[in-house]
């Protein structure tokens, strides 16, 4: 049989070993969709999920509406981006809480493949040059082709990091780079809806420092200012927080909160529709918003080269700060999240949804507050609001014609709070620890100066920099005691030969970072001297079953080992904390073994894992007549009991001595007078009685 053949017949033999079960359970580990539905109480769930999915529907049509205004396309794809999305994640998502759709952070990153690729100046297509898609623009098309390139190749790199299982090297991103990052950004939208909160016209600016000099344009045109519109925004954003405010107060009170984002824009619409201040005061509005869903269609693949850069930050922050929330539901509501399952979900919720001209999604900060506050239970909350999406799609969408783009970026900035009020974490990272407020500072600090993605990264850097350069320096010998290690001597036992046990226990992983910290430690624990004399007395009595010597940060706080010649010095090494270990920390271990053995320290290892005694035996020679290696530190410190030499022989000499001299005849007559004497003394005692 060749070679081919024989692996044909392997592979033939494994398809035939695959039952329906594994095949089940397959699909419902890649579906879990098919594990909460058959269970799903509909008498008790079905309610606060109906609820729950009303109020999230409006959410999700006026910030759908928002976030598409900010990604630089037509507002009406953000409503295709808050349904298709939903119901992908539905699927296969395992977050029940999470509300997935158009996310400001994925649709700021967006708006820079597109406004650098089509932008307004450079465009030769004017509003009357209809396509026949949709009944929208030739320009329009292409803009929104821009920005599905974007979800399509963030999508891709989502779904490739599943498939090499990237989902658990998310523990790089800690709390204070995901804070930094997520307030950076959010401070970058904020400046990005200046202009419609001002009203005023300007050229789209991005790159790097650009924050700066939006605002640096902004002070230098501030005679441009529109009145009208910067009234109505700060009256929009006056009516939002305090009736925010209101709910979050109340809502222990009441059942439904007050849909506040919806009167908003119905009253605006309204009174902008009749006061026409669209062509009497030059309030930019929304416009013309097509009726029904669009034909799938693939997006442009010729430009994916050139969105590659767009397409990472979109697949790194939108899965890092979809993440968090999940993590976080998951763990007020006691259920588990898989990361890996993640990454595929918010990966196809990318890729599908593509084809249907949607920006890029991932799930907000926002949106899954409103699920916990209005007691959400599953996903059915987020398949409801679509249903309700939908409906808007098909009839009301059109009503949004008069709706002011200064409303919609009111509704941005106001939907921006919580992220905006992580600055408060501050006073937290500085009294926990101060190099986590660095990394958090410096992370805002490069997001603002640069971009959101660029600011992740360099966090992720930070860290790891950090991280190594605090290993090393981290105690790798933590304090033992007789309670710990539930060891009892008896009174009989020999407490002296205890003198010359020291255990240590091998708190850290043991790999290059900290193998030089462990030997140079360890190192200096054998070569200590007695610390005082006190010291020694203390050890002495037997009713002490302490430890001789308790280790922290590396320093010794009992009495050394002694060196003396003639004298057993044992050194155990619990090794039960010992996690993991590479080539240099067997190496360390080794050469440990070997300086003490030059010392005459016997060294015991307890405790150790079967891989790392299979890798010791490998890596030296540690051939020996007594093994090493044991199960407990009781038996470690069983085997190293030691008794006395000077006592033993002194016991000898005493019993070889008695025999020897009741062997003796002199021994004899000195026995027979002591009877003698001891008998006439009992008879005169008696006389005197008499």
């Amino acid at each position: 049989m060749t070679g081919a053949e024989r692996r044909r017949s392997v592979m033939w033999g494994k398809i035939r070993a695959v039952r329906c079960e594994d095949i089940k359970e397959w699909c419902v580990r890649r579906l879990p969709i098919l594990e909460w539905v058959p269970i799903y109480d509909w008498k008790e769930n079905l309610v606060p999920d109906a609820v729950s999915g009303m109020m999230l529907a409006i959410q999700q049509v006026t910030q759908g509406l928002a976030f598409a205004a900010l990604s630089s396309v037509h507002p009406v794809f953000g409503l295709y981006g808050s349904f298709f999305p939903v119901i992908i994640y539905a699927i296969f998502g395992m977050g029940r809480h999470v509300a997935t759709g158009t996310f400001a952070l994925t649709s700021l990153i967006s708006a820079n493949a597109v406004e650098r690729l089509v932008p307004y100046a450079g465009s030769n297509f004017t509003a009357n040059n209809n396509s026949g898609i949709l009944g929208l623009s030739e320009f329009e098309m292409q803009r929104i082709g821009v920005a599905a390139a974007v979800s399509f190749l963030g999508g891709i790199i989502q779904v490739v990091m599943f498939t090499l299982q990237l989902g658990h090297a998310t523990f790089l991103l800690t709390e204070p780079v995901i804070s930094a990052m997520t307030t950076g950004a959010a401070t970058h939208v904020v400046t990005s809806q200046v202009k419609y909160l001002l009203g005023l016209k300007m050229p789209y600016i991005s790159g790097p420092l650009g924050f700066f000099q939006i605002y640096a344009y902004i002070f230098e045109n501030i005679r441009s200012v529109q009145l009208e519109a910067l009234l109505l925004s700060l009256l929009s954003i006056v009516v939002l927080v305090l009736v925010k405010e209101l709910n979050e107060k109340f809502q222990r009170n009441i059942k439904i909160v007050l849909p506040i984002d919806l009167i908003l824009i119905i009253a605006t619409s309204i009174a902008c529709c009749y006061a026409d201040m669209e062509y009497v005061y030059g309030l930019d509005v929304v416009g013309h918003i097509p009726q029904g869903l669009p034909p799938p269609k693939l997006p442009p693949m010729n430009i994916l080269p050139e969105v590659v850069t767009e397409a990472f930050g979109v697949a790194l922050v939108g899965y890092v700060a979809s993440l968090a929330l999940a993590q976080s539901s998951a763990k007020r509501f006691k259920y588990a999240v898989d990361d890996n399952q993640e990454l595929l979900a918010h990966g196809l919720s990318n890729v599908i949804p593509s084809f249907f001209f949607c920006i890029p999604s991932a799930a907000a900060m926002g949106r899954t507050a409103l699920l916990y506050s209005t007691g959400a239970r599953t996903q059915v909350a987020c398949l409801i609001s679509c249903a309700i999406v939908l409906v808007v799609i098909y009839t009301v969408g059109a009503m949004l014609y008069w709706l002011p783009m200064c409303v919609l970026a009111s509704i941005i900035v106001v939907g921006l709070k919580g992220m905006l009020m992580q600055f408060r974490d501050l006073k937290k990272y500085w009294n926990v620890d101060k190099i986590d407020w660095s990394i958090w500072v410096t992370t805002y600090m490069f997001t603002i100066c640069f971009a959101a993605n660029v600011g992740l990264l360099y966090g992720v850097v930070c860290t790891i920099v950090i991280v190594i350069f605090r290993f090393p320096r981290a105690k790798t010998l933590n304090l033992k005691n007789m309670k710990e290690v539930e060891y009892k001597y008896k009174a009989e036992d020999n407490c002296e030969s205890l003198k010359q046990v020291k255990i240590v226990s091998v708190s850290n992983p043991l790999v290059f970072l900290n193998a030089r910290k462990f030997h140079a430690d360890l190192m200096k624990i054998i070569q200590k001297d007695s610390t005082s004399s006190q010291a020694w007395e203390d050890v002495n009595k037997c009713e002490q079953n302490t430890l001789l010597c308790s280790f922290s940060n590396g320093s010794c706080h009992g009495e050394s080992l002694q060196q003396c010649q003639g004298e057993r010095c044992v050194l155990i090494l619990d090794c039960s904390g010992l996690n993991f270990f590479d080539y240099t920390g067997v190496s360390m271990l080794l050469q440990i073994y070997m300086d003490c053995k030059n010392r005459h320290i016997e060294v015991l290892l307890a405790c150790c894992k079967a891989s790392l005694i299979k890798a010791l035996q490998y890596g030296g020679n540690l051939e020996s007549e007594n093994s090493i290696f044991f199960e407990s530190v009781s038996s470690a410190i069983d085997a190293s009991q030691i008794p006395r030499p000077v006592l033993s022989l002194w016991i000898a000499f005493t019993t070889f001595f008695l025999l020897a001299l009741a062997s003796c005849p002199l021994l004899s007559f000195c026995s027979n007078f002591s009877i003698f004497y001891a008998g006439s003394t009992e008879i005169q005692q008696v006389q005197r009685t008499e």
